[in-house]
This record gives C-alpha cells, structure tokens and sequence, in this order.
C-alpha cells in the first residue's frame, strides 16, 4: 500500500460532514467503521467512543484544508504537525498484499495499525497520507470546494493546479450557475440600454417642440 493512499482517508473523514447544510453522516460507530473502507481489521475495532473522538479530528483536518484553501500555509503545516505529533504512525515493510508475476512480495512501505484505538489508528494514517501529499505535490494542492454551499475537501492531481471543485458534480453545478449569472447580467445590461435609448428619444422629441 502506497502511503500517498492514506491522503484519501483524509479526505474522507472531512467530507463525512456538511457543515453550510448542517448534514453529518458520522453518528454512529457503523459509519465510523465504514471510513475504513476495505481496512476491516481496524475499522473492527471502533466503538461508541470513536464516534465523539473521529468528529474531534474531523474537526481538525478540516481546519489544516481551510488553512491551506486560504493561503496559509504555515498555518496549514503547523496543525497538520500537531496530529502527527499527537497520532504517530508505526511504518513497517510489507508484501503480504501485492505481488509479482512470479508470485514473490514487492515490498513496500505500509502503516500499522495504532495500538490505542480505532481514532488513533485512523488519524495517524490520516495525517501522514496528508503530510505526504503536501510535501510531495505543495500546500496549495489541498482545498475546499468552491461551488457554493459545498466546502468539501480535495486533493488537487491536475498538472497545471487548477482544480476548484471536490466532485465533477459540483463543478458542473457551478459552471451552470455562472453561466445563468452571464445571461442575467447581459439581460439586465439590454434592458438598461433599452430604456437609456427611450429617454433619450423622449427627451429628444421634447426639445423640438
């Protein structure tokens, strides 16, 4: 396993809540567990008390993609080194998962579980996958999605940086309401033109009696 896959744990977690549209899918351990995607031997271990404390990391990781969707970087660097600090990882080699054509390992780094709890365990992960995509590809690669109410996160993977929106969804959703925008304002600014033109012609025929 990768460790820029751990970034989308990240992500994940972040976008279990809407905040704009008061919605959160976190309110059980059943969807705690679900965060862990194919990982079923971690997300087993969740309980009850990991839904209070993924909400409080949740709350966190999205304060490091708000830091860096405004150009804060340092602000951005400083939080996310808190919960590396606070949640480290335990990396070791592994191949357990992945092999060759000829059916031997290809070893490769992977981070086991924590030996606290599920939160801990998901937050390292969570962390590292993040600080490991902000070294690799830069601070302005994390966001937070521009089509207003949506202010999911995202990992920006374009070559050229120019990813605005967390879903093609949303960014459908966005080009469709500025391009009503551009119709309504040309609308707004013909009939302005229109009615500058009659008072002109009034005032015009006024004159010349």
């Amino acid at each position: 396993m990768e460790l820029a896959y751990y970034s989308d744990y990240a992500v994940r977690l972040v976008n279990s809540e809407d905040p704009a549209r008061g919605k959160d899918s976190l309110t059980s351990v059943e969807a705690v567990r679900d965060l862990f995607g194919s990982h079923k031997e971690a997300a087993r271990r969740a309980t009850d008390a990991d839904v209070t404390r993924f909400r409080s990391v949740r709350a966190r990781l999205r304060s490091v993609f708000a830091a860096a969707d405004t150009g804060d970087e340092s602000t951005a660097v400083n939080l996310l080194n808190a919960l590396l600090l606070e949640f480290p990882v335990s990396p070791q080699i592994s191949g357990h998962d992945v092999r060759d054509d000829d059916g031997r390992p290809l070893w490769h780094m992977h981070l086991a579980d924590h030996p606290s709890n599920a939160t801990a365990g998901y937050a390292a992960i969570a962390a590292m996958g993040l600080a490991f995509h902000l070294t690799e590809y830069g601070v302005d690669r994390l966001g937070l999605c521009e089509a207003s109410p949506c202010r999911n996160a995202y990992l920006d993977t374009s070559t050229n940086r120019s990813r605005r929106y967390c879903s093609d969804r949303c960014a459908t959703r966005a080009n469709v309401a500025a391009y009503r925008a551009r119709k309504r304002l040309e609308a707004d600014r013909s009939a302005g033109t229109g009615r500058t033109a009659d008072s002109a012609q009034r005032t015009t025929a006024h004159g010349e009696r």
